[in-house]
């Protein structure tokens, strides 16, 4: 049967399985009377510490305060040097802004698209404190190689985990190998909440405290302050549907696998499409689908006028945007990162796609290149 159109995205699956809980747990918010800083947080985080197999989860407002809390966790500020991929969404750098450390910005892989571990020790100086590994689409980065490369010059890692729940490379979750890691779970994530919501993990018990401090107005105790904080809590409300959902993670993350499945299945033979690359020792969830064709933006037409939604991640690089004019970078400066900027194209890929969505969307991009 000839399908209407297929969105890039779609809630309808996920809402169905979860809505009875859903409704339950709000209602158990609701009649609690306690809005922040309760016991829903208290339970998320440690169910979440425990699936993401560390010893802490400290639930904050939203991805981005979670990045910038670690920095911060980390005594990382002015003076030092941070070094992030040049291929990214903006917030790893604002992150690393917020603290006023310098931007230093490594090029990626061309087949995995996150940064690459062989460019990174040139990239070190004796002012460089921290390795930002982004895990983009829901691909791992090599996080053996860049956790020995840390060893080495003694620099702390964290994980911008925020597109990869339940990633692993050689058998270890992302979001357990750095020293703080943040994640994010907006709303279309793997792993999203219904609303703004983030955490950090981490296996230190000090960072622990700390990042706790820094959530919260630097206080543990109320009124009294141990140093200059933030308000960035995660709801009680939105801790309360996190823990709904995470119950059925590895169900959706199974669907969105098997989904990515078929297209590599029927899109191989595509000579001027590249698919998306799963390094070895890399287990890859598909946060996104994103294929690189030097027709991006005729294709991109073609399944629009058909009725199917794409989306651009990321048409412009960080070092390419206003924001960041200060830096000084002009184009041709990170060539690998605006190569992929150029080309990259997100197909349609979301828990309970139907079999003739996804079917229309694999005719559509053969007919586009018949």
């Amino acid at each position: 049967m000839q399908q209407k159109g297929v969105p890039f995205f779609s809630f309808d699956h996920t809402s169905s399985l979860i809505r009875a809980e859903i409704k339950q747990a709000f209602n158990d918010f609701f009649e609690s009377q306690w809005y922040i800083l309760g016991n829903k947080l208290t339970e998320f985080e440690t169910e979440y510490a425990r699936f993401n197999k560390t010893q802490y989860c400290i639930g904050v407002a939203n991805g981005l305060d979670a990045l910038h809390i670690a920095l911060k966790t980390l005594n990382i500020g002015p003076g030092d040097e941070v070094i992030v991929p040049s291929n990214t969404f903006v917030a790893t750098w604002l992150a690393a802004s917020y603290t006023g450390t310098t931007i230093v910005p490594v090029e990626p892989d061309e087949a995995t698209y996150n940064i690459d571990p062989t460019k990174i020790e040139a990239a070190i100086t004796a002012k460089t404190k921290a390795i930002i590994p982004v895990h983009l689409y829901g691909q791992p980065c090599e996080m053996d190689r860049i956790m020995a490369i840390a060893g080495r010059h003694n620099l702390f890692v964290v994980e911008d985990n925020a597109q990869a729940h339940s990633a692993t490379y050689n058998g270890k979750l992302t979001g357990s190998f750095g020293n703080i890691n943040a994640t994010s779970f907006y709303p279309t994530k793997n792993f999203g909440a219904l609303g703004d919501a983030g955490a950090l993990t981490t296996d230190n018990g000090a960072l622990d405290k700390k990042a706790r401090l820094l959530r919260n107005y630097g206080s543990a105790e109320k009124y009294q302050h141990e140093v200059v904080g933030f308000n960035s809590r995660l709801d009680e409300v939105q801790a309360a549907f996190l823990s709904v959902k995470l119950k059925y993670l590895d169900i959706l993350t199974k669907q969105r696998k098997d989904i990515a499945a078929i297209y590599n299945q029927n899109l191989k033979s595509i000579d001027d499409i590249i698919l998306p690359y799963t390094a070895p020792l890399a287990g890859h969830v598909y946060h996104i689908y994103a294929i690189h064709t030097s027709k991006r933006d005729a294709l991109q037409q073609y399944l629009k006028d058909k009725g199917i939604g794409t989306l651009i991640h990321y048409p412009t690089p960080p070092h390419l945007q206003q924001a960041y004019q200060n830096l000084g970078y002009k184009k041709g400066d990170f060539p690998i990162a605006e190569k992929l900027a150029e080309t990259t194209l997100s197909l349609p890929l979301f828990p309970g796609m139907e079999t003739g969505q996804i079917e229309e969307v694999i005719s559509a991009i053969r007919s586009f290149y018949e």
